[in-house]
């Protein structure tokens, strides 16, 4: 293959980091069933050699010789009915002949890396619809359920289910929202909205110290969920953790777009990022303003880095980047394999006529990527077992998403299209050319191990595109998150960071063998970072704001709790 094709090819398929936000075309998800089924039809003896071999696993499990168990992490088939009643042993064991024999068919089929992604990722979504946990039928905690509740079980799945198609556009509900209400029980640290546009409020908290550092941190929150992820509970709150250890903290909260505002393009968040740090440059008396982002926040972030670059503008600070993909690969993730440069010429069109993805439709491209935790898990939990869902404060969150502008989308379309963050000044976005080689603030970089969103290895390789001669990269025990929200006081919470002070390894694997495994939370690491670069400690502000910039309602603002 010619090298330039190769590498436009890449670059295509490299949008898979944004496949939540794409969707996935159904064209593209028939292509990858045909694929199969062309393999299929390619070799008979290889597809009479698999069906030999599971008819043999059937006849084991009709004369109870099977050995086959499910793994016992997987938490379906917890029950001891599944282990001692022979009737739900076999359903058991007749799933998982299933699954091995198509997991040993896929391994032999000879596909390249990203056709074997795209043939795991749909197998496994048809699989895992399959389990016989899924049914009444099928299931017997379900089954024990109802008759020990008298059948009212069931009826309170129906309920659940009906609340579920008239309230929750037909997606199955993963938390109980009735408990949770923004700044009394959620996001209670104390401040104040001191700036507001039609795109943003400016949230200042307040000190919780005598004395604070001088250099204040503005945390840039990503467009497609809302800021008080920052501030959940007191003890997994990063804004009141700052504010313990003397950083002046401000957050940004994006307003949710309406159709109307579906042109508010990559270039007006910047414009609108820059309005931030320089009014909290202003309240704060501060020449420097660190900056944190996460997610597609820190895609956000790191545009403006570039573009301050480039206008040799020297306002921001140390630069802290959590769970960001800049460089993505068409191999970091199964689920990403399926979007197509098909794919996301429909989104783009669909983006463009309604003027915005709505938050419901990437609430399902999310749970999508993991259908056994977030789509079956709840249906067995809310409908099959009659139970609510679970009443925790990080899945409120979660379903508290926002709707995302058609014209940003485009644009973070384009910035994984072209690989614009790996290249130095040749692509334009937001009024300059790209080119974070030109960035030279100071960078902490964390990935998460598990994380299934942004996969640690691709967070990794951001340590390699900045200008910067300080580059930290801490890598956390937990998933997307999780990774984050990672507080001390977590007995099983740990990270990893290189042993050696120095440049970083090219590669994450030869990172990795380089490291050392840390108890406890990152944050304090962190916190000592950035308490290093946020200059000396002066006495605390007693009031927030200034004359220029006016307290206006409290914190976590208004933008937070409007609907649109």
């Amino acid at each position: 293959m010619d090298k330039g094709i190769k590498l436009e090819n890449e670059a295509a398929q490299s949008t898979n980091a944004l496949g939540p936000m794409i969707g996935l075309a159904r064209e593209d998800f028939v292509g990858a069933v045909a694929l199969l089924l062309r393999e299929t039809a390619s070799d008979p003896s290889r597809v009479m050699r698999h069906a030999q071999s599971m008819g043999e696993d059937m006849v084991k499990i009709m004369t109870g010789k099977s050995e086959l168990a499910p793994d016992p992490k997987d938490k379906r088939f917890k029950d001891p009915a599944w282990q001692y009643n022979p009737f739900f042993r076999a359903g058991a064991q007749y799933y998982l002949a299933v699954q091995k024999g198509m997991s040993n068919w896929l391994e032999e089929l000879e596909l390249d890396e990203l056709e074997r992604n795209r043939a795991n990722f749909i197998s496994n979504i048809i699989l895992d619809g399959l389990a016989p946990t899924n049914t009444l039928a099928g299931n017997p905690t379900a089954q024990k359920r109802l008759i020990d509740s008298g059948g009212l079980s069931l009826i309170a799945g129906l309920k659940n289910a009906y609340n579920d198609m008239v309230n929750n556009k037909g997606m199955v509900s993963q938390v109980d929202k009735r408990p949770f209400k923004l700044g009394e029980n959620i996001a209670t640290s104390k401040g104040s909205v001191v700036y507001r546009t039609e795109m943003f409020e400016l949230v200042q908290y307040a000190p919780t110290t005598d004395e604070v550092h001088e250099i204040p941190q503005l945390t840039i929150p990503p467009q497609i969920n809302k800021m008080y992820i920052n501030d959940l509970s007191p003890e997994k709150s990063v804004v009141k953790y700052q504010l313990d250890n003397g950083i002046q903290t401000f957050v940004i909260s994006w307003r949710n777009p309406t159709k109307e505002q579906g042109g508010w393009a990559m270039a007006d968040y910047i414009k609108a990022c820059e309005e931030a740090m320089e009014a909290v440059a202003d309240i704060t008396g501060s020449k420097k303003v660190n900056v944190s982002a996460g997610c597609s926040g820190g895609q956000t972030a790191s545009v403006l880095a570039s573009k301050l670059a480039a206008q040799k503008n020297d306002l921001m600070g140390t630069l802290t980047l959590m769970v960001c993909v800049l460089h993505p690969k068409p191999t970091d993730s199964e689920a990403g394999s399926l979007v197509s440069e098909n794919g996301m010429a429909l989104a783009r069109k669909r983006a463009e006529k309604a003027g915005i993805i709505k938050a419901d439709d990437l609430a399902r491209g999310f749970a999508w990527l993991r259908p056994n935790d977030l789509i079956w898990n709840y249906v067995i939990n809310n409908y099959l077992l009659g139970a609510d869902p679970p009443a925790f404060d990080v899945l409120f969150w979660n379903a508290d998403a926002t709707n995302l502008s058609a014209s940003l989308m485009g644009d973070f379309l384009t910035l994984f299209e072209t690989l614009a963050f790996t290249k130095q000044g040749e692509v334009e976005m937001a009024d300059h050319k790209v080119d974070l080689s030109k960035v030279k603030s100071d960078m902490f970089i964390l990935g998460g191990v598990t994380d299934h969103i942004t996969p640690w290895k691709a967070t990794y390789r951001s340590t390699q595109l900045f200008g910067s001669k300080d580059v930290t990269y801490v890598l956390s025990q937990s998933g997307h998150m999780q990774a984050i929200l990672n507080p001390p006081g977590n007995p099983k919470a740990k990270y990893f960071v290189q042993k050696k002070k120095g440049k970083l390894p090219k590669t994450a694997d030869e990172w990795l063998q380089g490291t050392e495994e840390v108890a406890g939370s990152w944050w304090p690491y962190w916190m000592e970072w950035v308490q290093k670069r946020s200059g000396n400690q002066k006495p605390a502000p007693t009031e927030l704001g200034n004359e220029s910039y006016s307290p206006m309602d409290p914190a976590p603002g208004l933008y937070v709790v409007e609907e649109r």
